[in-house]
């Protein structure tokens, strides 16, 4: 049956996804605006009679419209759309297609303004910034400032957490604990390195999740790992050293705030078992940032030989390794690998952060250094802004005391798998060919795609839907992200994150949004590259 509302069919719906398939529909019409914000949905009672299921069938896509923080209840007055794109706008004039090349989607899509694309007559988002995006070569420096300013209505960006899971209630109780019994004195400006109660937390946390002894005296609490990678640069410069190696494919964010503190940053492959230590060392580095339990982007566990071998070549080329222990927490298939720090402490500055396991916002995170470059950074930091605000270390403090911190982390750990395995699963179904990279841990995966030719998987050739090309023809994963935004979604393309030549892909991040917003962004992404031949 069918229905006047939106013009919905059930017959469309495949078999057995009848929820499903009534939840993206509805979420096409908020993101296009048939359903703008504070309008109110059917009755469930009454959809489903006019489409000719089941209530359960209306009342399980209404959830999951809540669940995404679409839409909410309010009682009486039924189920209002809550949240939509912000800027969209129909883009003016009918659209000219471009020639279909091997470089183009099927879709043959436009080229916006905003350097993304829309297919023709399609909406498309207009935002401040844009023209750092999504161009050839390597991003400006506001290029994050810039996407996270562009709306979407699915946010696929990888290091974007769970912010809806913020743990509001325990931070709460525990500032008001804290408030209680803090004396006047405790508001006056602190020790530069922190507050004693946060740096012995943090030991301690250390000590029972990543195997790494500290004395509290030694941490540095810090304004996230940002800053630390800053002060780090400071602090390595006024040593003498110009450089500090980074893996390829590698963040772009941490190479830029390098860059920032003056320090050059020569790439390093990354392969199937971490940084290759070979190419590290032909580089002539005396440093090199890694992140061995999680690899950014790519999502390989440094290997054990390998670590032997990083650790050999620190100690006979007097190197030092810059530990970014990032995500190490989010693991859910593998068990918890040792932190570097803790097999060789004298040559590892170690450096963590709750922005992924609480939220960006604290910018709160800490570096543990050897005693070579110990007093230097509290120095750095001291000169730098005096400290990071106490009130936020002792609340942390307490719900690290306290275990509220990893009642919040097991938590997580469960919702987090649910969203993988939703975002594997519609991999699956809708880029098939895509090989997916780093799903035992982390909040992202990667994806990358196949060269044009031979091989099973291959994308397809000339005259069919074909899939980015191969480096060698030009890197194209920019334009897919790129088409992804002006679908309204945002996702990384890998190229964003390499110095050497990579194969095309995207870095998609799943813990920010529930299952079905994760496939449905997906989805949205599979739509932007054009079907295979064979594909679901």
């Amino acid at each position: 049956m069918a229905a006047d509302f939106l013009q919905l069919d059930v017959r469309q719906a495949p078999a057995g996804q009848l929820s499903q398939w009534l939840a993206t529909r509805l979420r096409d019409a908020i993101a296009d605006g048939r359903l703008p914000v504070g309008v109110r949905l059917p009755a469930s009672r009454v959809l489903a009679a006019e489409l000719g299921v089941s209530r359960g069938v209306v009342t399980e896509a209404y959830r999951r419209l809540g669940e995404d923080g679409h839409v909410a209840g309010r009682g009486r007055a039924g189920t209002v759309v809550v949240a939509a794109p912000v800027g969209v706008t129909t883009a003016p004039g009918p659209a000219t297609a471009a020639p279909a090349t091997s470089t183009n989607a099927a879709a043959a899509p436009t080229t916006t303004p905003a350097g993304a694309t829309a297919a023709p007559g399609q909406r498309r988002y207009e935002f401040p910034g844009a023209g750092e995006l999504f161009v050839p070569g390597e991003p400006g420096p506001g290029v994050y400032d810039a996407l996270r300013a562009a709306p979407a209505r699915i946010d696929l960006s990888p290091g974007l957490p769970d912010l809806a899971s913020f743990p509001r209630a325990a931070w709460l109780r525990a500032e008001r604990a804290v408030l209680a019994s803090l004396p006047a004195s405790a508001l006056g400006y602190g020790d530069p390195r922190g507050t004693p109660e946060l740096r012995r937390a943090v030991a301690d946390w250390l000590a029972r999740n990543r195997g790494v002894r500290a004395d509290p005296a030694e941490l540095l609490i810090v304004s996230g790992t940002a800053q630390a990678l800053g002060l780090v640069a400071r602090v390595l410069r006024a040593d003498g050293v110009t450089e500090l190696a980074v893996e390829d494919p590698g963040s772009l964010g941490a190479r830029q705030h390098l860059r920032a503190g003056g320090l050059a940053t020569p790439p390093v492959p990354v392969d199937a078992e971490g940084v290759r230590v070979d190419a590290l060392d032909a580089t002539g580095a005396r440093a090199v940032l890694v992140t061995p339990a999680h690899q950014f982007p790519m999502g390989v566990v440094l290997g054990g030989e390998r670590r032997r071998a990083l650790m050999r070549w620190a100690a006979e080329r007097d190197g030092l390794v810059v530990e970014d222990d990032y995500d190490a927490e989010h693991r859910y298939d593998r068990p918890p690998v040792p932190a570097l720090r803790a097999m060789l402490p004298d040559r590892v500055i170690y450096a963590g952060s709750v922005s992924k396991l609480l939220a960006p916002a604290l910018r709160i995170g800490w570096v543990l250094a050897p005693p070579k470059y110990r007093d230097a950074l509290v120095d750095a930091k001291r000169f730098m802004d005096l400290g990071s605000a106490a009130l936020p270390q002792l609340v942390l403090a307490r719900l690290m005391g306290t275990g509220a911190l990893e009642r919040h982390l097991r938590l997580l750990r469960g919702r987090h798998r649910q969203r993988r395995d939703a975002m594997i699963a519609a991999i699956g179904r809708h880029l098939p060919g895509a090989v997916v990279h780093g799903a035992a841990a982390g909040l992202h995966l990667t994806v990358t795609f196949p060269p044009r030719g031979g091989g099973p998987g291959a994308a397809p050739g000339p005259g069919t839907a074909p899939g980015p090309a191969h480096p060698e023809s030009g890197p194209l994963d920019t334009r897919l992200a790129a088409a992804a935004l002006a679908r309204g979604v945002k996702t990384h393309p890998l190229s964003w994150h390499a110095q050497l030549p990579c194969p095309p892909g995207l870095v998609m991040g799943y813990a920010a949004g529930g299952p079905g917003t994760v496939a449905d962004g997906v989805r949205i992404i599979g739509g932007a590259i054009g079907r295979p031949p064979g594909g679901r």
